[in-house]
């Protein structure tokens, strides 16, 4: 048991270590003294993450139930605190500054949903869960827990943050696929979202749209909003099979590609490492959510069950989308890639999942 948790540890520590020595590359040629210290916080976070991790391995995660809607409006309140003490930074306002710390409430948001609506359609006793189907209508199979999600939603797009909130849908989804709902209202649920699609386009804002488009043809504004994607696909191509070598991206270290350390870290890495290091990076990411999807099919309580594939369906997304918003094959929506990307929030909050993952894999045959 210890051996499979430990694996775990030990993968998402080798991933923490490959995104700091890119943070380090992207950041230590900078002027100012701010950008020498992002890789020690980095490191910093990344520690802290683990004292995080060994807590709620050893946590009993069935204490999330009860605490479930008490963290759902706790979360709200985060959002809502946003819009009057958030800090702005490049247009947006999505951060809390907590002492020397700011932290990004929607990236805990995405858990807290996880564990709301695995608590929603799940039951709270064993003799319980043997039925697999969800009792109730359309109300309360599909429109209630779809308007406890879209509230944070709208909340987040509004700071504005898309990719966030469109995660969030992305975690609905999931959930409601995988828990005991009738087919029917599934068909219901993506008929919806089909429709309102053309009435979504009118709520964007500008440099949404832009980004939209820019994703089906960069070339339309190589100089505004297609600039990152263009240079990041240069930034990925020019790596070839064995890289650059560490320190050595022109693309990352003379400024070109913005975001290099953040969003954009893969594609730095990319540049200094090839294909060969982007392979060990995938390979990591395929062993992380693979031990994630395992404790999921081998746990037969259904609130455990339905977290732990949240979770690893959460983070593979944003593996997914991060990645090929890289090269070209999603718009940017802005989304890190965890234990990667720099980024406090980003790395606390994928150790707090991580560590629940752990402690269902140890405590699922107690129930």
């Amino acid at each position: 048991m210890r051996g499979y948790i430990l694996r775990i540890l030990v993968i998402a520590l080798l991933i923490c270590t490959v995104g700091i020595i890119s943070i380090y590359s992207s950041t230590f040629q900078k002027e100012a003294r701010l950008w020498h210290l992002a890789y020690r916080r980095q490191i910093f976070w990344v520690l802290l993450g683990i004292l995080v991790f060994i807590g709620l391995s050893n946590l009993n995660y069935r204490r999330l139930w009860d605490m479930a809607y008490l963290l759902y409006i706790f979360g709200l309140c985060l959002l809502l605190l946003v819009f009057i003490l958030g800090v702005v930074r490049l247009g947006a306002q999505r951060w809390l500054r907590l002492a020397w710390f700011n932290f990004q409430p929607s990236e805990a948001i995405k858990l807290i949903m996880i564990i709301f609506l695995a608590r929603y359609f799940s039951r709270r006793s064993t003799q319980s869960i043997s039925s697999n189907a969800f009792q109730g209508g359309v109300f309360r199979s599909l429109l209630i827990p779809f308007l406890f999600t879209a509230l944070p939603v709208g909340l987040i797009v509004e700071q504005p943050d898309l990719g966030s909130g469109l995660m969030l849908i992305f975690i609905f989804i999931v959930i409601l696929f995988l828990a005991p709902v009738r087919l029917k209202y599934l068909v219901i649920f993506f008929l919806m979202v089909l429709i309102s699609l053309p009435l979504l386009w009118h709520f964007l804002r500008d440099y949404q749209k832009e980004r939209l488009l820019v994703f089906l043809n960069p070339d339309i504004d190589p100089l505004g909003a297609g600039y990152t994607v263009i240079q990041s696909k240069i930034a990925i191509g020019s790596g070839g099979i064995f890289g650059k070598g560490w320190l050595s991206g022109t693309q990352g270290q003379l400024h070109f590609l913005p975001e290099a350390h953040t969003d954009f870290i893969f594609a730095s890495f990319a540049e200094e490492w090839g294909l060969f290091g982007c392979s060990i990076v995938l390979l990591l990411y395929y062993l992380l959510i693979k031990q994630g999807i395992s404790i999921a099919l081998r746990t037969n309580e259904q609130f455990g069950r339905l977290l732990a594939f949240g979770i690893t369906l959460m983070l593979a997304t944003q593996v997914f989308i991060n990645i090929a918003m890289t090269l070209g094959f999603a718009p940017v929506v802005g989304l890190p890639l965890p234990l990667m990307s720099y980024g406090g929030s980003s790395v606390l909050t994928t150790f707090m999942d991580l560590g629940i993952l752990a402690n269902i894999y140890k405590t699922r045959g107690v129930f």
